[in-house]
């Protein structure tokens, strides 16, 4: 017996269990993937010549093991172990509607693969769907949120400079990285002839300069080696191994189980609350039941919606807190993979830069703020960088100072902007249950129907042609520009599976991510996502995460439940 169990190590769970425990909790955290160690389990101190076929992984395997995830821009030799193998955790699609599920199942989850993007949504965020009708409306304003978004960024560390823009709020701060000087010239000549447009350095969780709260869990600052994708043996990059854990294991209050597959949920029929996990050994096939008096679904946007499916029983055929019948309902990711690429001529030829930086350039929002969108809704920003070419090796004949000489010609300067858009929730992109298919531990497989729509549709040849038209009014020729956008999925920002709201009858949660139908269960994670912003939606789940221990230790002390 627990007093709360946390369901998923990752992003969100990280969270929850370190805030939880801190309150005097006894948690247990649940990971279906294997354990995994800070440090010990990196390739992050491994020199390029070091690693197996120049870091890629040979095509056949690709193939057989990897066919989703090989779409991911980090999967590589060095990180492939933190990838699952689509081989043995399949899912289904339509064949005519492909959806990229990109996963991660060890202790940490995908918080120690991600790209550490980290951005509050606005107050016309949290309002647009009862502004224009699509959705219901968000259970919170930003003012509910905005506290927590900054105890979350203190703890973390989020490096990012201050800009004063009602699109994007500003946040509590490191120092930000700097920009290239390809940038800074970039930024002006953009700033200059696109009125209310903004290039910003992006804002990271990475620590530009380590606070002594970091070095207390062993964290230090970042070294500009941009491999935080292998794991970070400094502590740099937030993640669940790296700072969230670690503080809750030093509260002596953390219990972790790992290989350890959630099967469902018991509810006690009489009073609605929950009782017990039930779990699956991933290795012995055994089950078997956890008790708590709270639970936190963290075990991302789909894997929580599949929990709840997956605890059906006789008072809920349909599936657990879905009387609704939103559970699985309202999927969305970002618009991505809209990438503009061009050569900067005129920039200066004698300019470099030291490192390699974890962040890059960011543009935030402007159509629909300061800028009517085409025909379309709510907006996009853009992800990017202006950088060096680097020359290409020399394999001449020759041998000590002349082969160097010859290889360190550096190249243009090359700008590219990638647009990410946001995704309106719609009830027919959704996730159920593939009655027909079971994985290993008799599971049913996830069937995932989703598809980029009217609006997004709409919003793609604006996010082109805005992106051509800035790389050229600073200057630039551009080189390339892609076709369409990435598959659904490929944004990696999956969420709206058990969205919250204010009405039981069109939602899951309510505003304390408190189940509408168990008083007992929260869900922190991407599932409860109303609306997606246009924003990398990581460190609202943290906010979101810590707001909800807060308050859920609070009704647990005051007898609520």
């Amino acid at each position: 017996m627990f007093d709360a169990i946390v369901i998923g190590s990752g992003i969100s769970g990280g969270i929850s269990a370190k805030e939880l425990t801190e309150r005097g909790l006894k948690v247990l955290v649940i990971e279906r993937g294997r354990k995994i160690e800070h440090v010990t389990d990196y390739m992050d101190s491994q020199m390029p010549w070091e690693l197996p076929n120049n870091n890629a992984i040979p095509e056949e395997e690709l193939e057989r093991d990897y066919p989703v995830q090989r779409h991911c821009y980090a999967v590589n030799a060095a990180t492939k172990k933190f990838w699952v193998k689509d081989s043995e955790h399949p899912y289904t699609t339509p064949t005519d509607r492909p959806f990229s599920w990109i996963r991660g199942y060890h202790l940490g989850g995908r918080s120690i693969m991600w790209g550490r993007q980290s951005y509050r949504l606005s107050p016309m965020d949290f309002e647009a769907n009862a502004k224009d009708g699509h959705g219901v409306d968000w259970p919170i304003r930003y003012d509910d949120l905005a506290p927590w978004y900054s105890h979350v960024e203190k703890f973390i560390g989020v490096a990012g400079s201050k800009e004063y823009l009602p699109q994007l709020p500003d946040g509590e701060f490191l120092p930000p990285f700097a920009m290239t000087d390809g940038e800074k010239l970039f930024k002006a000549s953009v700033e200059e002839k696109f009125a209310g447009r903004k290039v910003i350095i992006g804002r990271n969780a990475n620590l530009s300069v380590a606070q002594p709260h970091h070095e207390e869990l062993g964290r230090t600052s970042c070294q500009n080696r941009s491999i935080c994708e292998r794991g970070c043996s400094f502590g740099a990059n937030h993640t669940s191994l790296s700072s969230s854990l670690p503080a809750a294991e030093r509260t002596g209050n953390l219990t972790i189980v790992t290989d350890a597959i959630v099967h469902s949920l018991m509810q006690d029929p009489a009073t609605g609350r929950i009782t017990s996990v039930r779990v699956i050994d991933a290795r012995t096939m055994k089950g078997r039941t956890y008790e708590a008096k709270l639970f936190f679904l963290n075990a991302s946007a789909f894997g929580s919606a599949q929990i709840l499916l997956n605890s059906r029983n006789e008072a809920n055929p349909r599936g657990l807190c879905n009387k609704s019948d939103q559970v699985g309902r309202n999927i969305m990711d970002h618009v991505y993979g809209l990438t503009t690429v061009g050569i900067m001529p005129r920039y200066p030829k004698d300019s470099y830069y030291r490192g390699r930086r974890p962040t890059g350039i960011y543009i935030p929002r402007y159509r629909n703020v300061t800028e009517a969108g085409d025909g379309f809704l709510r907006g996009y920003g853009y992800q990017g960088a202006v950088v060096r070419q680097g020359g290409m090796p020399d394999a001449g004949i020759g041998i000590g100072q002349s082969i160097k000489d010859r290889n360190r010609k550096i190249g243009p300067w090359v700008s590219y902007i990638s647009g990410f858009g946001e995704m309106l929730p719609h009830p027919d992109n959704r996730l159920t249950l593939n009655e027909k298919r079971k994985d290993k531990w008799g599971i049913p497989l996830l069937h995932i129907d989703a598809e980029l729509r009217e609006n997004e549709r709409k919003m793609v040849s604006q996010i082109m042609a805005d992106g051509k038209a800035m790389i050229e009014g600073a200057g630039g020729m551009v080189v390339m520009q892609s076709s369409e956008p990435g598959t659904p999925g490929l944004g990696i920002h999956e969420m709206g599976t058990a969205r919250m709201g204010r009405d039981p009858n069109t939602s899951v949660f309510n505003g304390f991510n408190q189940a509408h139908e168990a008083a007992n269960l929260f869900c922190t994670d991407g599932a409860v996502m109303t609306s997606s912003g246009c924003q990398n939606p990581s460190l609202t789940y943290m906010a979101m995460s810590a707001r909800a221990a807060h308050n859920a230790v609070e009704m647990l002390k005051e007898g609520k439940l």
